[in-house]
């Protein structure tokens, strides 16, 4: 498996869940806080495994999905592939890596819903689908 850059303190990961459902959260690019003590890029302590999902993503979040335009909440979840993980550590977790792009989930805890004189109308959809991304400012430190 090729290497890759390692992702630091500083860099940002992008979440996109499609259109029409709308989690301000996300809307711009995060950034992410590296939790190692001892490792470090360009005077920033590096990203480990769990630094993935920011405190401010970790929810609940509140969101739309139009026609439901009164807001609901839920929580992302992110998948990270094999590639945004290095192949071993010093005895402790792996380093995140910038990689492909992997999976992230917005589940819904409390429906968004939409008004309608008989009552709102909760959305039917439970789980959203979508994509994440690390956008790193290293280029010059690969992990492998």
């Amino acid at each position: 498996m090729p290497s890759d850059f390692i992702i630091k303190t500083g860099d940002m990961i992008k979440v996109t869940i499609p259109p029409p459902v709308i989690v301000p959260a996300i809307q711009a690019p995060v950034p992410l806080k590296g939790s190692s003590t001892n490792v470090q890029v360009n005077n920033q302590f590096v990203c480990l495994r769990g630094d993935e999902l920011p405190q401010v993503l970790r929810g609940p979040l509140p969101y739309t999905a139009p026609p439901f335009v009164t807001p609901g909440t839920g929580t992302l979840t992110l998948t990270l592939a094999p590639s945004n993980l290095t192949i071993q550590s010093q005895n402790g977790p792996k380093v995140l890596v910038k990689g492909m792009t992997f999976t992230a989930t917005f589940t819904v805890q409390a429906p968004a819903t939409q008004p309608t004189p008989g009552g709102p109308v909760p959305d039917p959809v439970a789980v959203k689908p979508g994509t994440a991304q690390f956008i790193t400012t290293n280029t010059t430190v690969y992990g492998g």
